[in-house]
Formats: C-alpha cells, sequence, structure tokens
C-alpha cells in the first residue's frame, strides 16, 4: 500500500514537472521566442499563456524572451567636424523598439548589447555626416529638427537590418571643445570690440553734430538779440533826441539850464575829480548869474584874483 502510494506521489510529481515545464507566461512588456534544438520554432508577441515541449533540459523546447517595449541607448562625447573644419562635442541617444524578434535573434542572437553595439558605430558615422553638412548654428536653431531626422533615417536601414525600429533620435548637447571654444571667444570678443567702437564712433559723430547744430543755433539767437538791441536802443536813442528837440524849441534856456546840471553832474560825481577852471569860464555861467539865466553878473570891483580851484 505505501510502495502504491509512493508511485503515485511520484507519478503526480513527474506529471506536474512536465506541466510546469511545459508552461511559460508572456507578458505586455515582453515578446518570447522559442527554440527547438536551437531553432526558431515560435515567437509569441502577444500577452498570454503558452505551451511548448517540456523538454528543455534537452534542449528540445526553450524559450527566450525579449523586450517589447521602447528602449534606448547612449552615444556621449563623439566629436565631430562640421562644415568649415571646427570640432565639437556631442551628445545624442536613440530610442528604439524589437519589432522583428525572429529576425532579432538571427542576426545577433537577441542579444541587446550587441544590437545596441552595431546601432551606436552607425549613430556615430550617421551624426557625423549630418554635422559635416552644416555649420554650427544649424544645431542651436530651426534645422536641429531636420538634422535629427536625417539622421533618424540614415540610422533605420541598419535597424531594420536587426528587425529593430528606431523611432527617435535626439541630439541633447552640441558644445564646442576646449581649442575651439577659446578661439571661439577670442573672436566673439573683438567683434564686440569693434561694435562697440562703431558705436562709440556713430555717437561721437552725433554728439558733435548736435553740437554744431546747438552752437549755430545760439550763433543766430546772439546775432538776433543783438539787432533786437540795436534796433531799439536805436529808437531809444531817437525818441530821446525828439524829446530833447521838442523841450529845446519850446524852451531854449531851460534846456540848456538842464544840460548844464547833467554836465555838472557827470563831471562831479565822482570823488577825488579835481578840475582847474576859471571863475568866469562859461562853463560856470550858472553859477555865476544870479537869476539862473544863464547871464554872467559883473563882478564888484576887486583885485584880480587867480583861477579858482574846484574840488569834490
Amino acid at each position: 500500500m505505501q510502495n502504491r502510494l509512493a508511485y503515485i506521489l511520484v507519478a503526480i510529481g513527474v506529471a506536474l514537472f512536465f506541466v510546469y515545464s511545459s508552461i511559460f507566461v508572456v507578458n505586455e512588456r515582453e515578446q518570447a521566442i522559442v527554440l527547438r534544438f536551437g531553432q526558431i520554432q515560435d515567437v509569441k508577441s502577444e500577452p498570454g499563456l503558452y505551451f511548448k515541449l517540456p523538454f528543455a533540459f534537452m534542449d528540445a523546447d526553450r524559450v527566450q524572451y525579449v523586450e517589447d517595449r521602447a528602449l534606448r541607448f547612449d552615444l556621449p562625447n563623439i566629436r565631430v567636424q562640421v562644415r568649415g573644419g571646427a570640432f565639437y562635442e556631442v551628445d545624442a541617444f536613440a530610442v528604439y523598439r524589437i519589432t522583428d524578434a525572429r529576425r532579432f535573434r538571427e542576426t545577433v542572437s537577441a542579444d541587446r548589447e550587441a544590437a545596441e553595439s552595431r546601432l551606436r558605430t552607425r549613430l556615430d558615422a550617421a551624426l557625423r555626416r549630418v554635422y559635416g553638412l552644416r555649420n554650427f548654428d544649424a544645431a542651436l536653431s530651426e534645422e536641429r529638427g531636420s538634422m535629427m531626422s536625417d539622421v533618424r533615417n540614415d540610422l533605420q536601414a541598419a535597424a531594420e537590418s536587426l528587425g529593430l525600429q528606431v523611432t527617435d533620435v535626439r541630439i541633447r548637447r552640441t558644445d564646442l571643445t576646449q581649442e575651439v571654444s577659446q578661439q571661439t571667444f577670442q573672436r566673439m570678443k573683438a567683434e564686440r570690440l569693434a561694435e562697440a567702437e562703431l558705436i562709440r564712433a556713430r555717437g561721437n559723430e552725433e554728439s558733435q553734430r548736435r553740437r554744431a547744430i546747438a552752437d549755430r543755433q545760439v550763433v543766430e539767437l546772439q546775432a538776433e538779440a543783438q539787432r533786437d538791441s540795436e534796433i531799439l536802443r536805436g529808437q531809444g536813442d531817437a525818441e530821446r533826441n525828439r524829446i530833447f528837440a521838442d523841450a529845446f524849441q519850446r524852451d531854449p534856456a531851460f534846456f540848456e539850464f538842464y544840460r548844464s546840471m547833467r554836465a555838472y553832474v557827470g563831471s562831479m560825481s565822482n570823488q577825488g575829480t579835481t578840475m582847474v577852471l576859471s571863475p568866469d569860464s562859461d562853463f560856470f555861467r550858472f553859477f555865476n548869474s544870479g537869476a539862473g539865466t544863464g547871464q554872467s553878473v559883473p563882478p564888484a570891483a576887486a583885485p584880480a584874483t587867480p583861477p579858482a580851484a574846484v574840488g569834490n
């Protein structure tokens, strides 16, 4: 009875082992390649539960899983030469999917590292070709998108031969190399200095032009003011002479007296002024006239006196 139970348990165990060995599961992120004696028997790309021959230990049916999602590999720090001879450092990466698992197995034995190594070589060549046809500024302009499309198209044929599909190529960084960076800095510095000198020269030219205009306007304004002042002064002198002439015609004696008084004030207004004149000089006729008419009064009999000294 015990031997029979043991046989039953062994039979159940063997059956379970064969059932377990015959089942494999494919999830949504994988593809399964069923190999029989090293040859591809089938490819399962849909998620689900599948069966195979339970003799994997004899290499009868064996399952190899490959990715069924977007994959990426990077190509950092490659040195490319653009049109014109300058060198730049570029970082890029590519995104791809395994679309033909059978071909992927046949070409690189479903080895991702081997496939990415081949693609990396082609990506390097494609980047060098695309950059070599353009100037450095193209990678920083709207042309950057077309550059990445050209690289992807160059890479696509090599990817399809491996059972892959390149969905995207991106250029992450485009930098100047050390020596080119220094040369570019010096060139940009010289350009900025030249531009500054040009702006400074234009500013000096404009300032001189404005200063000349201002100086001309000052001269014109001064000339106009001088002209107007001379005109007004002439008109004032003419009016003064007219008034004097009118006053002289009305009362010549008073006008003569007024002029003499003004002469006295003008000649004796400064301190320290000394004049030596004869008392009977015509200049003092109003002092000698008692009536202020300008007629001299005969002096009394007296001894002759010397010329008077008038001091202020």
